[in-house]
């Protein structure tokens, strides 16, 4: 019997790889559309439907994190960074850091919301330590580089209920608005233990995740970390220089 079921399962499991990787990109892309704006959360929508509104509205890039230049000739819908990571070759053992992260790729893909040839949206991965887990996901700024338009995860493995709080649409939507980066340009958002206050007085600040303070400390460790000089800072500094000089 159990030699049966384990056949079972084993043919089962090569059989839907391919369906099974090709959900994980569409889980992906949807979150992307989400924190870009383009879909609303939790809405009802097919696997087509999210690959067109992908595709007319999202344009993907792959940036080198130490010089904040594009790469060209690394395709950005066959590169995966986490698996970069992996590789000694692509990656480099990173510098001490909050977030949990031991090892940082050279290149990450970041997303592009366009709308008129216009970006309306940067959607940066992030990814670090939480209490129990690594947490991977997104954040979305404005052009301006520092105004956050939200924020998400598609992956982690914190208790529901708690530190899996980071998935509730309420405290999610706490994050529009706040502001990334201080006067200074240095990386200053953060989850606080309580309640923050309103956007316009309290701008650097969201609200704690009630009985989840490693959790919520660990989601302002790997912000930080990603919006910060070993991550996403040289592309982002380049970025408000070409807008400053135009």
């Amino acid at each position: 019997v159990c030699l049966v079921c384990s056949i079972v399962v084993s043919t089962s499991a090569v059989a839907l790889r391919e369906r099974q990787d090709r959900n994980k990109v569409l889980d992906r892309q949807t979150k992307v559309l989400v924190v870009a704006g383009v879909l609303e959360e939790d809405q009802a929508v097919t696997a087509e439907e999210i690959e067109r509104l992908f595709g007319s509205n999202i344009r993907t890039r792959v940036v080198d994190l130490a010089s904040g230049e594009y790469d060209d000739s690394v395709d950005p819908k066959t590169y995966d960074h986490r698996k970069a990571t992996k590789d000694p070759a692509l990656s480099s053992a990173a510098p001490a850091n909050n977030a949990g992260l031991t090892r940082l790729p050279a290149k990450a893909v970041v997303y592009q919301r366009v709308e008129n040839d216009e970006v309306g949206s940067l959607i940066l991965p992030i990814e670090g330590k939480g209490l129990w887990s690594t947490l991977y996901g997104f954040i979305a700024l404005e052009p301006d580089t520092t105004t956050i338009q939200g924020i998400t995860f598609y992956e982690h493995g914190e208790t529901p209920g708690l530190g899996g709080e980071v998935d509730n649409p309420n405290w999610k939507a706490l994050w529009v608005g706040r502001r990334a980066y201080d006067d200074d340009w240095a990386p200053a958002i953060e989850v606080i233990k309580g309640a923050a206050g309103p956007v316009a007085e309290d701008p650097y600040r969201v609200d704690g995740l009630s009985g989840s303070t490693l959790t919520a400390r660990g989601v302002t460790n790997l912000v930080q970390f990603w919006l910060g000089e070993n991550g996403f800072d040289p592309y982002l500094e380049k970025l408000r220089s070409e807008g400053s000089s135009s």
